[in-house]
């Protein structure tokens, strides 16, 4: 499963750059950006393809996991690693994570619901409250 997961991402990682930050297939029309993060184990460099949502000059980014019991490795990464970059177009942007809660997360999940309804399935399929991460321009 793992390699499996590994492969789907590396092939829309490669689609992303290849095409200025455009990708098809599930994500097409969706906003997506590639998180630098460094691995809160390895401590080594990983990349993820995320949907992210505009919020001011920021990115918020759901670690929704599609609805998995558990929090996806990204999302621990920044907990533990929060100095990041993201590539989005054909732009890298150093930011800085923040892991959003009360009011702050509530209006950008409520939103990305609305955007996305399928984060509302997501959020049927599990107990967990699905964390909303802030990357701000660093």
């Amino acid at each position: 499963m793992a390699d499996e997961m590994h492969d789907f991402n590396t092939q829309i990682i490669n689609e992303f750059r290849a095409n200025g930050g455009k990708v098809g297939g599930n994500f097409e029309g969706a906003p997506l950006l590639l998180l630098h993060s460094t691995g809160a184990k390895s401590g080594e460099e990983r990349v993820h393809p995320i949907v992210y949502q505009a919020v001011g000059d920021g990115y918020a980014v759901i670690a929704s996991k599609a609805g998995a019991p558990s929090h996806p490795a990204w999302y621990h990464n920044l907990v533990a690693n929060p100095s990041a970059s993201i590539e989005v177009g054909t732009e890298t942007v150093p930011v800085q994570a923040t892991v959003l809660e009360g009011d702050e997360r509530s209006q950008i999940w409520e939103r990305q619901k609305e955007l996305m309804p399928g984060f509302a399935d997501y959020e049927k399929a599990t107990d967990r409250v699905i964390p909303v991460v802030l990357l701000s321009k660093a």
